[in-house]
């Protein structure tokens, strides 16, 4: 497998370098130079969700990890279920929240893990920096949870996750520190960015990123879309709560593989930039803003050079694979409380929205089958949740582990040198 960076296609790297590196030398982000397809078979047979991540992982690897090698990586990072539910009639839910810190984050953070494991050399330092909205940085931590010669510093903005989120960052210790932003997660996301550019910094230390912006991050989320197929097959429409677009952006990767996608709906919050540009033609960043769906409060999505790279920046191809909308936080709220009384199913905020889209999208189509992507358990948004459910969410056991923790984190400003300053006064020893 060769990749390419989306500022240069003639950069190219192989499957390793892109994943220890994070991001191409010129900052751009790595994308597969050739996405091959799955065999027309392939749809019509019956397989386990190992058996599927396995062929999927396959393909688009093609020769960069032996076989043996690459199934004990999926039989190892893939060990959970992700189950369809129907929620009322052709309306489904894909929960992708059975993981070990219930978010979809798992799928991706175990995976690259264990490949970054794979790949490091014997003595060899890498310190992973990752920008999280809430959920990434508890999935990174734990996948990369006592892996030799690897640290991990998890920036997150200050006051705009959920308390469940923040224990979980908080609370792993061992070879995993937590940064807290006094900032957004935008300010996370750039400071992240700003490091992997600069000399001095990749010059003294072996820098990786464990964001959607890392192309190992990406892969294992094309799993669960095929997995999903295989529950229907019948060509389908996939609505996906669209933050910094990485799990859109794997979705159009599985597409582009053979898979039967009618459209993809990429449902936002207040922070619509990426709304914006489907309708308008023309993207520009905006500062986040805070919502009740915290993982999608991204104003400047990384990913989106990797759809306009997928697409050959042709907005008409765009459209014909994209619809995409906002939604506010009244509207979410008040899905929350008519999903649970109507259909006694607990959505959280981010599967809220999709769900929204998802409606909106099918009122005039009876017959097409659609998935949405319920992203994260509800407990995690207890105090959003369970007040507009009017029910009692039980909190699951590994949540309530952490909460008995005491926090631990490092108050950082939103500066990049301050960044700087602490990665190269730190002991990564």
């Amino acid at each position: 497998m060769q990749l390419y960076s989306t500022n240069n296609k003639a950069q190219t790297a192989t499957l390793k370098e892109a994943v220890i590196q994070g991001l191409a030398a010129d900052g751009g982000l790595f994308m597969p130079t050739e996405i091959p397809k799955l065999p027309e078979e392939f749809f019509q047979k019956t397989h386990s969700f190992q058996e599927i991540s396995f062929e999927v992982a396959k393909t688009l690897l093609q020769d960069s990890i032996p076989e043996d090698d690459l199934k004990t990586i999926i039989d190892e990072a893939i060990n959970f279920d992700a189950p369809l539910v129907n929620i009322h009639d052709n309306i489904n839910s894909l929960e992708l929240f059975h993981g070990p810190t219930l978010a979809f984050k798992d799928f991706g953070a175990r995976f690259m893990a264990k490949l970054m494991q794979y790949f490091i050399e014997p003595g060899e330092k890498i310190t992973i920096l990752a920008a999280t909205s809430g959920d990434t940085g508890s999935a990174v931590a734990q996948g990369f949870l006592n892996i030799p010669g690897i640290k991990v510093f998890l920036l997150y903005p200050s006051g705009k996750v959920s308390r469940i989120q923040e224990q979980q960052l908080t609370t792993i210790g061992q070879n995993v520190t937590a940064l807290e932003v006094e900032g957004t997660f935008d300010d996370c996301q750039a400071m992240v960015k700003e490091a992997f550019n600069n000399e001095e910094l990749k010059n003294r230390i072996k820098l990786s990123s464990a964001n959607s912006i890392n192309i190992a991050r990406l892969i294992p989320q094309t799993f669960y879309y095929f997995y999903a197929y295989s529950k229907i097959k019948n060509p389908l429409v996939f609505s996906v709560p669209s933050g910094n677009l990485g799990n859109l952006t794997a979705g159009l990767i599985a597409k582009k593989m053979g898979l039967p996608v009618k459209r993809f709906l990429a449902v936002s919050n207040a922070n619509d930039s990426f709304p914006l540009y489907i309708t308008t033609g023309k993207y520009k960043a905006k500062p986040s803003v805070t919502t009740i769906s915290n993982a999608m409060d991204v104003g400047n999505p990384s990913n989106f050079a990797r759809i306009l790279a997928l697409y050959d920046n042709d907005i008409t191809k765009i459209r014909e694979d994209i619809w995409a909308k906002s939604y506010s936080d009244e509207s979410t709220r008040r899905t929350i409380y008519e999903v649970s009384n109507n259909y006694d199913y607990i959505l959280d905020p981010h599967g809220a929205v999709a769900y929204l889209g998802l409606t909106e999208y099918l009122k005039d189509d009876k017959e097409t089958p659609g998935i949405f992507l319920e992203t994260a358990h509800p407990a995690k948004f207890m105090d959003v949740v369970e007040p507009m459910a009017k029910v009692p969410i039980k909190t699951p056991e590994r949540l309530a582990e952490c909460l008995k923790k005491p926090k631990k984190s490092i108050k950082i400003s939103n500066t990049f040198e301050d960044l700087k300053t602490f990665l190269l006064n730190v002991k990564l020893d």
